[in-house]
């Protein structure tokens, strides 16, 4: 019940804050998230051995989402690199004391967590609404087909060292339910594709959402906790929100820009 409740509770803050109120509430909304994953992600970084400047690297993603809500011209080359540095970490599969970390302590950080909320921000600055809304649809629909898929069918785990619970059957469940929701939300968000390239285009940010999902399992587990933070009841911290967020948004930036 704890989980349904803290999931409505965002779910109201966040719908309300996107619709009805300025662009700059928005913004400022995004830079307390960025405030509060970053302080779970020095105190990950902590249990690990890291010595994370827990100051300079809030200050960095601050800064960081900051420029890109407001000039996000540099954003794509960015975030490409981002993605790619965490699936090359997911890629590797084992988990040891600090080899995700090694990815992702210093100036990474800021960029894994700033640069796509930044981006985020920009978007509905820039597009309104809409789209951030589809985005949100995607992932969450694709959240609850992995849980509940998984459940009803998973026999073969995804990424047994990494993450033991989640399975092949629950991901290509939620990437099915990726697709279904850009092809069924898709034009009233101004998104002008065809059924077919809407439901490619839903199935990959699924995919995405996932490697994202379990890039941030990786640092969970190489810190030895289940969650980043008990921030929010039944769900963890913020990073356990943000974690298919994180790099979705990098090919749903790149898509969009090209429409």
């Amino acid at each position: 019940m704890k989980r349904v409740i803290s999931a409505l509770v965002i779910l109201a803050v966040l719908v309300g804050t996107l619709w009805w109120l300025p662009p700059w509430v928005t913004f400022v909304l995004a830079e307390i998230v960025v405030l509060l994953a970053l302080v779970e992600y020095a105190r990950l970084a902590e249990r690990v051995g890291m010595a994370v400047p827990t100051g300079i690297v809030v200050v960095a993603g601050l800064a960081i989402c900051a420029s890109i809500a407001w000039d996000y011209a540099v954003a794509p080359v960015l975030m490409t690199a981002m993605v790619a540095v965490g699936a090359a970490a997911v890629g590797r599969g084992s988990v040891q004391r600090s080899d995700g970390w090694f990815y992702t302590v210093g100036l990474f950080g800021p960029l894994y967590v700033g640069l796509p909320i930044g981006t985020l921000a920009a978007i509905h600055l820039r597009q309104g609404p809409e789209l951030v809304f589809l985005l949100l649809f995607v992932i969450v629909a694709s959240d609850i087909s992995q849980f509940y898929g998984g459940r009803a069918l998973g026999r073969r785990a995804l990424a047994p060292t990494i993450s033991p619970k989640k399975t092949v059957e629950g991901a290509i469940c939620g990437i099915v339910a990726g697709a279904v929701a850009v092809v069924v939300v898709g034009k009233w968000s101004g998104l002008g594709f065809q059924p077919l390239q809407a439901g490619a285009f839903g199935a990959a940010l699924a995919g995405f959402g996932i490697i994202g999902d379990l890039f941030e399992s990786k640092l969970k587990r190489e810190a030895g906790v289940k969650d980043a933070s008990g921030l929010i009841p039944g769900h963890g911290g913020i990073l356990d929100r943000l974690d298919s967020w994180l790099f979705a948004i990098p090919l749903f930036d790149v898509v969009i820009r090209g429409m």
